[in-house]
């Protein structure tokens, strides 16, 4: 007989626990752990089956964003497939997510992967190397409310690393990284400490930095293909096609992207990954001082004397742009919608918790 899965093992908490105890039904929890256009794969207390939305579910949800995700935790009907696909009726509040504008004209959010603790933003010591890409990635996923890790990947390929930590180290502020290889076997090792059960690791970056062969060396087999390094260009090939949420063989799990070279903003904290602005302009003459002609100008002084990066400047006033266009075309990001859905189940369990004390 096959041994039930530990939910908590692969990143369930108490706050789903609790969450679904307050929904009506003989439900199970379930984690997404893969989908293919209308068919997700769930990870249950017996095993990974299928499963697809209910017609209730479809109906309600108003926006791709309120479609399960990779790494939702779900409310399903049966915990094994043998009388057809799962049912998934409810997806809980997420803890935290990683959210982009949803392709195409429409300006709706799409949730790329939901409950992460920590992001690896993995990025390829060559020509994929890129100071603007990582600010991005940082405050989206602050804004996420998960853990950034920089994850430097392909080592030997670059003859000055040094520079390349100096480099980081503007921009990257309070953000751990790693430096890895895939040509030895201690290569990865950096990585490993982030590892435990429970805990869920996103990896994002660009297409061909590396992700797939770091995830086959912590798991321990070659379950993600992986494609070579181009001569022409040294920018590898993409190989992750969907986004898939993998157990690691110690407890924990990871969960893999498509390479993303550039995502469009729903929602930012640039208070966090540019903070060192937003301290500058606290120090401006004027409190509503823009940083461009006006005098006294604490940010503006900061670029002229070479402390403030004007390619760092610029980039922070092209976010703050990306994130008013968002909110003027009505786009509610995910920070405040899953913190409302948080705040109305915390208040439905002390709701509860009054009643039975009474």
């Amino acid at each position: 007989m096959m041994s039930k899965m530990n939910l908590y093992d692969i990143g369930l908490s108490e706050q789903h626990v609790q969450e679904a105890s307050l929904c009506p039904g003989n439900l199970y929890l379930a984690r997404v752990s893969a989908q293919h256009k209308g068919i997700y794969k769930i990870l249950t207390e017996d095993g990974e089956i299928q499963a697809e939305v209910s017609g209730k579910l479809t109906h309600s949800a108003s926006t791709p964003a309120e479609y399960p995700a990779v790494g939702d935790w779900v409310l399903v009907d049966t915990t094994d497939d043998k009388t057809g696909n799962a049912i998934i009726h409810r997806v809980l509040a997420r803890k935290s997510f990683l959210e982009r504008k949803a392709a195409g004209t429409r300006h709706e959010r799409q949730i790329v992967a939901a409950n992460i603790d920590i992001v690896f933003i993995c990025m390829s010591l060559n020509n994929d190397f890129n100071l603007r890409r990582i600010e991005r990635y940082l405050s989206i996923v602050w804004d996420g409310m998960a853990t950034p890790v920089i994850v430097l990947t392909k080592s030997d390929l670059c003859d000055d690393i040094g520079a390349r930590l100096t480099d980081l180290e503007s921009v990257a502020l309070g953000v751990d990284v790693v430096v890895t290889s895939s040509l030895s076997d201690d290569g990865y090792t950096g990585i490993r400490k982030y590892l435990r059960k429970g805990r869920t690791i996103a990896f994002v970056g660009s297409s061909g930095v590396g992700k797939s062969t770091l995830i086959n060396r912590l798991i321990g087999t070659e379950v993600l293909v992986t494609k070579a390094v181009r001569e022409d260009d040294d920018k590898g090939r993409h190989a992750t096609t969907h986004r898939q949420l993998l157990i690691l063989p110690d407890g924990g799990v990871v969960l893999d992207t498509p390479g993303m070279r550039e995502i469009q903003i729903a929602g930012a904290d640039l208070s966090k990954s540019f903070s060192d602005i937003e301290e500058l302009a606290k120090k401006c003459y004027f409190r509503d001082c823009k940083h461009e002609s006006e005098p006294k100008c604490a940010v503006k002084q900061a670029i002229r004397d070479g402390s403030l990066s004007m390619k760092r400047f610029e980039n922070y006033k092209k976010l703050q742009q990306e994130m008013v266009y968002a909110e003027r075309k009505g786009i509610m990001t995910a920070a405040q919608s899953e913190r409302q859905k948080t705040i109305d189940m915390m208040g439905s369990l002390d709701a509860r918790k009054r009643l039975k004390n009474r």
